[in-house]
């Protein structure tokens, strides 16, 4: 068995879908919170030592770093045979997704998320731009999961896992309540949190949280 240790923060969505990755598989992990609110990864020192890219998350796998989401998902789905999709077609899918939810859903759902939630004073032209960017995102998931159980193929994915990793953090932070605003992604969210194993991020994702304005 592996050995696996996470750099993280609480809520960082992407830290989540690593951490919830590792629990579906049946794998632990030792959880190295950071303290991202007082920008330490910004720093020279901790770019030197952890991620030279500045971000969070790390997973170090057996003594290996290892960063970036994408890639990290698509490693453990080969490595434990599990929401990799089953078949060349569906391995395109889950491709084709994952790079959508990476560059649009994930990419403006996590900076509206944190500066309306845990920004105190976000620029709300900037706030307003976000919204209108993953409104327009939450709708093509909506359509797309109005047809289809899943997102990649009609069993649950790496795709799905990364695209629910933003959308079930407490409403009062997403500022969505999807049970109203998109029943297809409630429904969605509701199938994957069934899986056994699932849990939620601040269950996954412990140690001192970010103050939180909202």
């Amino acid at each position: 068995m592996a050995d696996y240790r996470l750099h993280y923060f609480p809520e960082s969505g992407n830290s989540y879908k690593l951490a919830l990755m590792l629990a579906l598989c049946g794998q632990s992990f030792e959880p190295v919170w950071t303290d991202f609110g007082s920008g330490v990864t910004f720093t020279k020192a901790w770019r030197r030592s952890v991620n030279v890219m500045g971000e969070i998350p790390v997973l170090i796998e057996d003594g290996v770093s290892l960063t970036q989401t994408a890639p990290i998902l698509l490693r453990l789905a080969e490595r434990f045979g599990r929401f990799g999709g089953r078949d060349e077609n569906e391995r395109f899918e889950v491709l084709r997704w994952l790079f959508w939810d990476n560059q649009k859903l994930s990419g403006f759902m996590a900076p509206y998320r944190y500066r309306r939630a845990f920004s105190k004073d976000s620029n709300p032209v900037v706030l307003a731009f976000h919204k209108t960017r993953v409104d327009d995102f939450l709708e093509i998931l909506e359509a797309r999961l109005a047809s289809s159980p899943f997102v990649a193929a009609d069993v649950p994915t790496v795709a799905d896992l990364s695209m629910t990793g933003y959308l079930v953090f407490p409403s009062h932070e997403t500022g969505y309540d999807f049970s109203h605003s998109h029943p297809a992604i409630a429904a969605w969210l509701d199938r994957f949190a069934a899986l056994p194993g699932w849990a939620a991020p601040y269950d996954l994702l412990p140690g001192q949280r970010l103050p939180c304005y909202v």
